[in-house]
């Protein structure tokens, strides 16, 4: 099978689109809950009384932000005829933790959702660090032809930069309001990231291949 090319920004788009729609569903959660249809959907998973209580919101965003995921992997699939597997491995964890919030009607479980995401890859980039192996250089190799002492100093530097966010995620949702750990979530996750990414820049550098 012919795998197609993805445009960056559109890839972009596709990681962002699930984020930007679990913000505005909680935004909006009050307005959505009021509107029969979309009430009548949500209650099997969690119940009518859940959804009137103060979390209602999150709930409404969990199912949505759900919903959201599988229609980015399959947009992705659709164009490109290939899935990412941290995209996947990160569907099904959304599929995990948030189906027990809706069932158990639990908000604790999508808070936890990122940690255990980052927790995730911090331990398979740290598990390849121990035998000697970059699992990054597996997955971006074409992308970044950089040497391989670059690349385990830059797979090192991604594992405990997933161990940071974890910490800052459980940070965040166990001190701060809901409404701050959606915004955190939604406004800034993103952004540090980028802010990671740009401070390698140096290192990606010297140790880019035929540069030295």
């Amino acid at each position: 099978m012919t795998r197609r090319t993805e445009r960056p920004g559109l890839k972009l788009m596709l990681e962002i689109g699930p984020l930007v729609v679990f913000f505005l569903s909680f935004r909006f959660g009050g307005d959505l809950l009021a509107l029969p249809a979309v009430a009548r959907l949500i209650e099997p998973l969690t119940g009518a009384e859940a959804l009137s209580g103060t979390s209602g919101p999150l709930f409404v965003a969990t199912a949505f932000f759900m919903v959201a995921i599988v229609v980015s992997l399959a947009v992705s699939w659709w164009l490109t005829r290939h899935l990412p597997r941290m995209a996947v491995i990160t569907a099904v964890l959304v599929a995990v933790f948030g189906g027990l919030t809706l069932w158990l009607q639990d908000e604790t479980f999508i808070k936890m959702k990122p940690t255990m995401v980052y927790g995730a890859f911090a331990a398979v980039l740290g598990l390849g660090l121990m035998q000697g192996r970059s699992y990054l250089k597996y997955l971006m190799e074409s992308a970044m032809p950089i040497d391989d002492a670059g690349w385990m100093i830059f797979t090192r530097r991604w594992a405990l930069f997933f161990v940071a966010m974890a910490a800052l995620n459980e940070a965040v949702w166990r001190s701060q309001t809901t409404e701050l750990w959606v915004s955190f979530k939604t406004f800034g996750t993103l952004p540090l990231t980028f802010l990671f990414l740009a401070c390698q820049f140096p290192l990606l550098k010297r140790h880019q291949v035929g540069e030295r």
